[in-house]
């Protein structure tokens, strides 16, 4: 009976140092793509995460883990395309919405819509669904079905290491649109003569790109310090 209570707290145990590792990184996701996010929630202790969100038995409840953040005035700059016949657009961007599937295993279409329904029905501008397992292709279908959001997926062990933090993956900044039409216009290139990054790049997804824009990539250089260049997200 000792070893089954004991087997069953260190098996608690793993879980929850492994979600908390994923939960930090998805604050720190946020945090980069420019959302408000508070210094306490970027350096949550994994005493606090426990404490906060584990059941009764001691493992993780991921009903508890909902995640909502508001945009930075920065982020929205970066999000507001300024025309002549449209000075004062609304940013395309708004509140996100995180959420962490329960089901451990066969999330499909039913998680899916449910998900789509809070952001729907919340008026998220973005939601970010975070499973344990891989979602069914018709589930990734609906998932990108829902009009005049963004809905995002991923799986928790994506989220166990910052890839961003790794020395050998340079800084990358996404660029306003402002920004992007000068330095076009100081090269006198078109976007599309610019280097490409994939939507689906990892260094996309965990920023949050969409297909259009451009960010600035900064890299370390024995010789020069810092050089920078740049890709178009495609």
């Amino acid at each position: 009976m000792d070893g089954d209570v004991s087997s069953h707290s260190q098996e608690a145990e793993k879980e929850t140092t492994r979600l908390w590792r994923t939960f930090r990184t998805v604050y720190e996701m946020l945090a980069d793509r420019g959302y408000e996010v508070s210094d306490d929630e970027l350096a949550i202790s994994l005493d606090e995460f426990r404490q906060k969100y584990s059941d009764p038995m001691g493992y993780p409840d991921r009903n508890k883990m909902k995640i909502q953040a508001r945009p930075t005035k920065i982020m929205e700059m970066k999000y507001t395309l300024k025309t002549k016949s449209n000075p004062n657009p609304t940013p395309d961007c708004g509140t996100v919405y995180v959420d962490f599937c329960p089901d451990a295993s066969g999330v499909g279409t039913k998680q899916v819509r449910a998900f789509n329904h809070i952001v729907g029905e919340s008026n998220y501008h973005t939601g970010i669904f975070v499973t344990q397992t891989p979602i069914s292709p018709s589930a990734v279908r609906l998932l990108s079905s829902l009009p005049n959001h963004i809905c995002e997926h991923f799986q928790e062990q994506d989220l166990l290491v910052n890839i961003t933090r790794h020395e050998l993956v340079p800084k990358h900044v996404l660029l306003s649109p402002e920004e992007k039409a000068r330095l076009l216009e100081r090269y006198r290139l078109k976007e599309s003569q610019l280097p490409r990054m994939q939507v689906s790049d990892p260094v996309s997804r965990y920023l949050g790109l969409r297909r259009g824009q451009v960010v600035k990539i900064i890299r370390k250089s024995e010789t020069a310090g810092r050089y920078a260049s740049y890709r178009w997200v495609i």
